[in-house]
């Protein structure tokens, strides 16, 4: 049942144990190669400057891909990876809350609020430019299906794990290009927020956007984080590992309990909750054990470092997996309608991050908004990566703010209810109503955000 909830199922029916093997061995080898090769100074000069290693690796792999100009790689392999994007998203969800003291919401509720905030404006915001650019110009003149005014959130803020989930949706709408689509846009946008975000993270440095860091405070570790005693960080290693499981297997409960209630639900109801993604709730599963660690007195078990390093593994294992299944030609058989909405989302996103952040944000307001134009552009695993580009040391407080946010935010967008509930918004009542719906939506949120900021002098002031 679990592997289902995964999104692993399908990796059996891909015909058998030896490609499985050899598709999850290769996986090991690069992530035991980029384990090590990260902490090479050289590597380290790279991240410095916006460019991260999983960028080339997953580069690498594009070109022995099955769609690359060499074609070293098995398709029968990126078939198998192909199925990865949700367990790894899970991975890198289950362990954003274990690593770190549970903060308190008294001091961290502001921060979180305008988070959450620029969030749904951002999310909200993509549906907007879609359904514009789907009504002005792409209905009128491509004869395209009004649906495609999801295809910017599906494809960006839900990646292609979302895009998969979707794809049934789509279909039993009668959009059966949907998934195909979906993928596009998620591949357009993992692309361009590590590529366009790694710039922006330069530019920031550049123009001394960034807080300074500060060196790695020992407070936050575990005395064995310390310690060089082989045996000992084995056994911790695979206590984080264990516990990073416990707070996925709370999320396949969660989902399970979820999935069972619907049967006493209405069918759009239903809709939603079978096609509700596990990792949001894998989120929820790390807080739970997080928060049984800390009353139980048994936070020694735990390592920041170890977690951190699980995470940050994910994360780039997930940006490798997709990127060496790029399908240029699906992405050449729909490039017009594909660059068009790419393009106006890209737009949204950017001025999100520059413009809508000065309004939203009055401290760290860059730290607070790269690692949201990553979550919207190219998933929650971008907008890590980018804040691990611009805040390496952990210098600010925008980790623990990302992570509290996506609590609230991830059930609702990024493949969550929001992103379930559109088409059948737009199938039943059309895609005007349905962008105009946002607007208004779009439109309030940033009168609270300004009016939660006015109430607040700025504490750098």
């Amino acid at each position: 049942m679990s592997l289902e909830f995964l999104g692993l199922d399908d990796l059996y029916k891909i015909n058998a144990i030896p490609t499985l093997a050899l598709s999850l061995g290769l996986l090991g080898i690069i992530g035991i190669l980029l384990t090590l090769g990260r902490r090479l100074d050289t590597a380290m000069k790279l991240e410095r400057f916006g460019i991260p290693i999983a960028l080339l690796v997953g580069a690498l792999g594009f070109l022995i891909g099955p769609y690359g100009p060499f074609s070293l790689l098995p398709e029968r392999v990126l078939n198998t990876w192909m199925q990865l994007p949700t367990p790894l998203l899970t991975l890198v969800f289950a362990t954003l809350m274990l690593g770190r003291p549970i903060p308190r919401i008294s001091v961290l509720w502001k921060p979180v609020a305008s988070q959450a905030l620029l969030g749904l404006l951002l999310g909200f915001g993509q549906y907007v430019v879609g359904g514009i650019i789907v009504l002005s110009f792409l209905l009128p003149y491509l004869g395209v299906d009004p649906l495609m005014g999801c295809i910017i959130e599906v494809g960006f803020e839900g990646g292609h794990g979302a895009a998969a989930i979707m794809g049934e949706s789509f279909s039993k709408l009668g959009f059966p290009e949907g998934l195909d689509l979906g993928f596009a846009m998620a591949t357009v946008g993992l692309l361009a927020s590590t590529l366009l975000g790694s710039g922006l993270v330069v530019l920031g440095r550049f123009f001394g956007w960034l807080v300074p860091a500060e060196k790695e405070s020992k407070d936050d570790l575990n005395p064995t984080d310390l310690e060089y005693k082989p045996i000992k960080q084995i056994k911790l290693l695979l206590y984080n590992f264990a516990l990073a499981g416990l707070a996925v297997l709370v999320g396949i409960f969660l989902l399970n309990c979820l999935r069972l209630s619907s049967t006493y639900l209405g069918d759009i109801s239903k809709q939603v909750i079978l096609a509700f993604p596990v990792f949001p709730l894998a989120l929820l599963g790390s807080f739970f054990v997080r928060f049984s660690l800390e009353k139980t007195g048994n936070t020694k078990l735990v390592s920041s470092l170890f977690q951190r390093e699980i995470g940050i593994l994910s994360t780039d294992l997930l940006i490798i997996t997709a990127m060496a299944g790029l399908n240029l030609p699906l992405l050449v058989n729909y490039w017009i309608p594909i660059a068009i909405l790419a393009f106006g989302g890209l737009i949204w996103n950017l001025a999100g991050m520059l413009i809508f952040s000065r309004l939203f944000f009055r401290e760290e307001w860059f730290e607070r908004a790269i690692a949201e134009f990553g979550n919207s552009t190219g998933v929650a695993a971008s907008g890590l990566l980018l804040l691990r580009l611009a805040d390496p040391r952990n210098s600010t407080d925008t980790l623990p703010v990302f992570s509290i946010k996506q609590l609230f935010l991830q059930p609702l967008l990024s493949g969550g209810l929001i992103t379930v509930i559109a088409p059948l918004f737009i199938s039943n009542f059309g895609l005007k109503g349905w962008t105009e719906f946002c607007g208004l939506i779009s439109l309030s949120l940033c009168a609270v955000a300004i009016s939660l900021q006015s109430k607040y002098p700025n504490p750098s002031a």
